[in-house]
């Protein structure tokens, strides 16, 4: 039993991450009751490709309460950092990379490529 679900938990690892690109915050500041600003660095193993990072804000509680994607541009540089702001229907009190992907969705894409 213990076999199968160390055997699932590295299945599903493999499966739905994306170890092409990486988020990590560098930063947060809480601006108002609605509002937190997230700083942060976009690493990607190829900097020609473009990205996409959710960011979140979370409320005292540990919910989210608000969250935005980011479409990072194709570039030169391996790593990059970006900031953002994130509205929040609660008071945040952190904000942070939730994930990002190189799977970019179509309302993200520029309009032209």
């Amino acid at each position: 039993m213990v076999i199968a679900g160390v055997a699932l938990a590295v299945f599903a690892y493999f499966k739905y991450s994306d170890t092409d690109v990486k988020g990590e915050v560098t930063g947060y500041e809480v601006i108002d009751s609605q509002t937190v600003a997230v700083q942060f660095t976009v690493t990607r193993s190829d900097p020609s490709r473009p990205a996409a990072c959710v960011v979140r804000g979370r409320s005292l509680d540990g919910s989210e309460t608000g969250r935005r994607e980011i479409l990072i541009p194709p570039g030169k540089e391996s790593q990059i950092g970006f900031k953002t702001t994130v509205r929040t229907s609660q008071p945040p009190v952190i904000g942070e990379v939730f994930g990002c992907t190189t799977t970019i969705p179509a309302y993200l894409k520029a309009d032209k490529e």
